[in-house]
């Protein structure tokens, strides 16, 4: 069963630059933070209580509130209003996501969870501004407020960008993230079909041998390092109530570095199998996989560190901008379906279990294998043959 379909067409992309700060330009965003900061834990005390008396707080009470407070309190109004006004909108969002979690009763490791306390110290800055709000002079960004900043060009923007997020990372270093539209760019046709499954050994099997995606291992080879610094951490963690040595904030620094690190190693490595695999095929079969459950199980750490999730977004992502067709498939029993004949065991196959003998039609090939041709088939993508060349004169699911 195909649960979801992306088609080529216009969406939005973000491109994000690091950014210089001067010592005033830096104070000042950490003051416009405070203001942002102050109306966010104003808006969870307004819910909470509103909630606890079974009322509605909507985006117009809110925006209410924010014009009465910017009214009375000076020192909120000497702020841009275009972030604060984002930052009720953002609110807004997340608080109506995690009722509608709760009204449709999802699974609680599933939930989006309430709003909770943005804390001085623990909530990194992040500040939203929409088209209104900024502009780009001179190679310079142009903040409301007065707030001027130098961005490092890695690279031109395609267009001019609708919005922009100027946020601080766990490391400490300052990006500007804008948002513009991303037409599609399509490819020439291949006349090829893949299917993708994901799993821990590799991280992605797929029909073709030759674009299977093994296991990263970006985070096993962190480990000794991490390690190190965590102890460090351990060591010097202050006390409650008292102030973090600069050893202490050293080690948390460079815990931090190493972290961005992988994960940046992860999403290189993710983006470019996801092109590779869309610029050689015209259609993909991809198993739409959830791997939160992962959490709960001893495969937990292999299962991060192989990063999915992050994989699946990139190849979905690839797909919509390069103009391939990407069919989610459902997960379930996908590992004891035959995809030769349709045949289902009877039984689950325990994971030590790597060989798929079909109990109808004999034929027998590797697990995952198997699970990736059956994605191609709930989606009405049955290859030809093993390397997934499409029937001659055979349609696109679009166009047939």
């Amino acid at each position: 069963m195909t649960t979801g379909t992306t088609t080529e067409g216009t969406g939005y992309a973000r491109y994000s630059y690091r950014v210089r700060l001067s010592r005033t330009a830096r104070r000042t965003l950490e003051v416009e933070w405070d203001r942002c900061r102050w109306i966010w834990n104003e808006c969870v005390a307004r819910s909470k209580k509103a909630y606890a008396d079974g009322e509605k707080v909507g985006p117009a009470a809110l925006d209410k509130m924010l014009t009465e407070a910017r009214a009375r309190t000076p020192w909120l109004a000497e702020g841009a209003s275009v972030p604060q006004q984002q930052l009720i909108r953002d609110f807004a969002k997340s608080r109506a996501k995690a009722l509608k979690d709760i009204k449709e009763r999802a699974p609680r490791h599933c939930r989006a969870g309430m709003p909770r306390w943005k804390k001085k110290h623990e909530a990194r800055p992040s500040l939203n501004y929409t088209r209104r709000g900024f502009r780009l002079k001179g190679r310079r960004l142009h903040l409301a407020g007065g707030i001027v900043l130098s961005v490092v060009w890695s690279r031109d923007l395609p267009a001019s960008p609708s919005s922009v997020r100027v946020y601080q990372d766990s490391t400490g270093g300052w990006y500007a993230s804008f948002v513009v539209a991303a037409p599609a760019e399509k490819l020439p046709g291949t006349g090829r079909v893949i299917g993708i499954d994901w799993g821990v050994r590799e991280t992605a099997t797929t029909t073709s041998d030759s674009h299977d995606l093994p296991h990263p291992k970006c985070g096993q080879t962190a480990t000794q390092k991490l390690t190190r610094y965590q102890r460090m951490m351990a060591r010097r963690r202050p006390a409650k109530g008292k102030a973090a040595s600069k050893g202490y904030l050293q080690a948390k620094r460079q815990t931090a570095k190493l972290h961005k690190k992988v994960a940046r190693q992860r999403q290189d490595t993710a983006r470019k199998w996801a092109k590779r695999v869309v610029r050689d095929h015209d259609v993909l079969a991809v198993e739409d996989f959830r791997p939160k459950f992962l959490a709960r199980t001893s495969m937990a750490r292999k299962a991060a560190d192989a990063a999915i999730g992050a994989t699946k977004a990139a190849l979905v992502e690839m797909g919509r901008k390069h103009g391939r067709g990407v069919h989610l498939v459902h997960p379930a029993h996908t590992t004891m379906d035959c995809a030769d004949c349709g045949a289902r065991t009877k039984h689950a196959l325990p994971l030590s279990e790597r060989t798929y003998t079909c109990i109808a039609c004999g034929v027998s090939r590797p697990r995952d294998k198997n699970s990736a041709r059956v994605m191609l088939v709930r989606a009405g993508l049955n290859p030809a043959g093993a390397e997934g060349v499409r029937p001659p004169g055979a349609l696109l699911p679009e166009a047939a």
